[in-house]
């Protein structure tokens, strides 16, 4: 026997070898009866009862302890007598060891050779003895094994679970192994070997693999609203996890934002390349082509079914797509999955899964993976399909909707930088001929993207133009603005809670400055948008400190104060959605080395400067102010008389056949004068002054010191008076008042045409 003790002794295959007197004794066979036979059949046989870890056998109860020991090079079982409760699990240890177990055991020597082995379920395992064990099993990375071995060996500490790949001889797939050494010890302590459990975690591995991939595809593809960039993160997180190569084709009309075709779609339709990666490719990524009948792909986009296609030489598909039959034999690709991009019955694509060289064939379990995969990857696409389409339409809105022929004004040469960010945006610029040779410089940003920003940038420029008809000074008509951006705000939030708009606050900034070329001054009003910057002649650029209103449609309802700056003939301003000179410390070098350069060549240069910095949406106004021409303005102060009309009219007279102005024009702007000047005379204070201006139009301009609105009157046949501002109206092409901090200024326009 073993040891002093031992009921009897048990091979690993549940056969006794040894019997003890005692245990003919406690079960009433002889050790002819008992060696040989397996121990369950023993304890039926004998009467005895397993139980509550205890053999019972004619009343009396034993406890027994079962332990493993090394006799020679052979494991086998020592059951014996043992202090306690828990060691009369023997029987059931006994009867599992004896029936298969997805763990396989191994006995390994000092030198790891496999002593002994269980049955595992290839039946091989005699084939394994006296291999070294690393070996044995055609490990991937048998060195590492050895080490940790060897480890054990030396420590007595156990390594459990190492999860490890084996090749399977012959085979097209691997194995994995998750692997436990324990150090196996005789009872002086003395170091026999080691035994290694082998379990066969092929599946779970799979399974987890599978798992890892969908969730990098998951995590990685939902992150563009771009269909290229989707197909992009599509190839990148499928290789090389789940394959060696993926190619993405998808068709142009849905690259573009168009509604994907239903299936089955036709043969004509083109697709583009949009994504690739592997050694060798059939067609570049960009290459538009039709995909070829009687191959999988045109069977994928007809039915909208995956399918696994077995690649071989003589594969009747191949003929009819010679350039990919190319790309295959290049590749050594030899296991293809075929899945189609398709949401709702829709067709808008076809992924191709490659698996080449030493790489493992692809399994039926594959195709769900991909079908899964592509599921996903379809809505991404879908998403960024009509992100593409949305913008595609705000773009063609914003380019109706900006300036298309901004006016010429003879205040001021202007030009502007657009650089569109990813997503589009909601900036825009006007520039806005005013009476009196002054020109408005408008600067807005809409936060936010899309139609709906467009059409709110749409809806303030609208605005805007309305509000400057009526001659506001720049920060009423800033006020007047964010009073309108209020209720648009207010509209959006009153929307349903299922609208998307609902919950996307309405908020904008603007810039608004007012060249005055006559005083060559310009008053400046900003709502959020960043300072605005001056280059003056001598080439010195300098921020404009103008103070800081609110944004549009903010929760701050304070005031819009305003800046005066003082700006010499051929000053350029620049007016920028974002603060470039900050972001970048480039704005002020370049424009201070434009000052006299074209304004266009300033633009290009600041657009190479800003390469690569298209993160957002950045918007440049460049204004180079002129001076007005001194010969083509009269000033003439009026005493506050009834005199004061023939004054002016006279001085009309002689003026405008200076400017060389025929005469119907000239009788036309004596009697607008006339009435201008009579109605400040009677409703007005002193002083009075007359200014004529002679740009593109004739403006007259006669102001007081009274602050009380000029009305349009219809006056009857019988009144003698109250039809001035009707008579201006009628003959003026438009007329306005301009209010200031000292009265009023009522103002009429006319065309002219100069004397034959």
């Amino acid at each position: 026997m073993a040891s002093d003790g031992a009921f009897m002794l048990v091979a690993d295959d549940g056969r006794v070898i040894e019997w003890s007197a005692s245990a003919q004794e406690t079960f009433g066979l002889s050790p002819q009866e008992a060696v040989g036979r397996r121990v369950g059949e023993l304890v039926r046989d004998g009467g005895g009862v397993a139980g509550a870890g205890a053999g019972v056998h004619r009343g009396a109860s034993v406890s027994l302890a079962v332990r493993p020991v090394l006799t020679g090079s052979a494991l086998v079982w020592e059951v014996g007598t043992g202090g306690g409760a828990d060691d009369g699990w023997t029987s059931a240890v006994l009867r599992t060891l004896s029936t298969c177990s997805p763990m396989i055991f191994h006995v390994l020597d000092r030198e790891l050779r496999i002593v002994q082995v269980s049955c595992d379920s290839d039946g091989g395992s005699a084939s394994l003895l006296g291999e070294v064990f690393p070996d044995a099993y055609g490990l991937t990375t048998p060195a590492e094994e050895e080490k940790a071995a060897r480890g054990v060996l030396a420590t007595g500490e156990p390594a459990l679970d190492r999860v490890v790949r084996a090749r399977v001889p012959g085979g097209s797939r691997s194995k994995h192994y998750s692997l436990s050494y324990i150090r196996l010890e005789d009872a002086d302590g003395d170091v026999l070997g080691l035994v290694v459990l082998a379990l066969d975690v092929t599946d779970r591995m799979r399974a987890l693999q599978r798992l890892e991939v969908l969730e990098a595809v998951r995590g990685s593809v939902g992150e563009h609203l771009d269909v290229i960039a989707v197909c992009r993160a599509l190839t990148d997180a499928v290789v090389p996890g789940f394959c060696g190569i993926a190619t993405v084709d998808v068709i142009e009309d849905v690259v573009r934002g168009e509604d994907p075709p239903l299936a089955p779609v036709p043969l004509d339709v083109p697709l583009l390349r949009t994504a690739f990666r592997g050694p060798v490719a059939a067609h570049p990524v960009g290459e538009v082509s039709r995909v070829p009948d009687g191959t999988p792909f045109s069977r994928v986009l007809a039915d909208l079914r995956p399918r696994l296609v077995p690649v071989e030489r003589d594969s009747l598909w191949l003929p009819a797509d010679p350039a990919r039959a190319a790309a295959i034999e290049q590749s050594a690709a030899h296991s293809l999955i075929v899945a189609p991009l398709a949401l709702r019955g829709r067709a808008m694509g076809v992924v191709s899964f490659y698996r080449h060289g030493a790489e493992e064939h692809f399994e039926e379990e594959d195709i769900a993976l991909a079908a899964d995969v592509c599921a996903h990857v379809a809505v991404c696409i879908d998403n960024a399909r009509r992100f593409t389409r949305e913008r595609t339409i705000a773009v063609a809105m914003k380019r109706r909707l900006l300036p298309q022929r901004p006016a010429v004004t003879s205040a001021v040469d202007f030009t502007h930088l657009h650089l569109p960010g990813p997503g589009g945006g909601g900036a825009w610029f006007d520039v806005i001929e005013l009476a009196g040779a002054r020109t408005a410089l408008v600067l807005g940003d809409v936060a936010g993207r899309g139609i709906a920003t467009t059409t709110t940038m749409g809806q303030l420029r609208t605005v805007i133009h309305s509000l400057a008809a009526l001659d506001l000074e720049p920060d009423e008509l800033m006020a007047r603005l964010s009073d309108t951006a209020a209720r648009l705000a207010a509209e959006r939030a009153a929307l349903p809670a299922g609208d998307s708009l609902h919950d996307q606050p309405l908020t904008a900034g603007c810039l608004i400055a007012v060249y005055d070329a006559v005083e060559q001054r310009c008053t400046i009003v900003r709502a959020g948008l960043s300072d605005p910057y001056v280059v003056h002649p001598d080439g010195r650029a300098a921020l404009v400190p103008v103070p800081e209103g609110p944004v549009l449609a903010g929760s701050d309802h304070a005031p819009f104060p305003a800046a005066t700056v003082e700006l010499p003939e051929g000053s350029i301003l620049a007016l920028g959605n974002e603060d470039l000179p900050a972001s970048t410390g480039l704005l002020c070098p370049l424009l201070a080395e434009g000052v006299d350069q074209s304004l266009e060549d300033v633009c290009d240069t600041i657009a190479y400067a800003l390469r690569d910095r298209h993160e957002t949406e950045k918007l440049l106004l460049l204004a180079r102010v002129r001076a007005f021409p001194a010969d083509r303005v009269l000033v003439l102060p009026l005493p506050a008389e009834e005199q004061a009309a023939p004054l002016a009219r006279a001085a009309t007279r002689r003026q405008l056949e200076a400017w060389n102005i025929g005469e119907e024009d000239a009788f036309t702007a004596e009697i607008i004068v006339s009435e201008l000047v009579g109605n400040a005379v009677r409703y007005g204070g002193p002083p009075l002054g007359l200014r004529l201006v002679l740009d593109h139009h004739l403006t007259c301009e006669v102001s007081d010191a009274a602050q009380c609105a000029p009305h349009l009157k219809h006056a009857r046949t019988v009144d003698e008076d109250g039809r001035g501002l009707f008579i201006i109206a009628s003959l003026a092409d438009s007329w306005g008042t301009r209010y200031c901090g000292n009265g009023k200024t009522v103002w009429a326009q006319q065309s002219m045409s100069p004397a034959p």
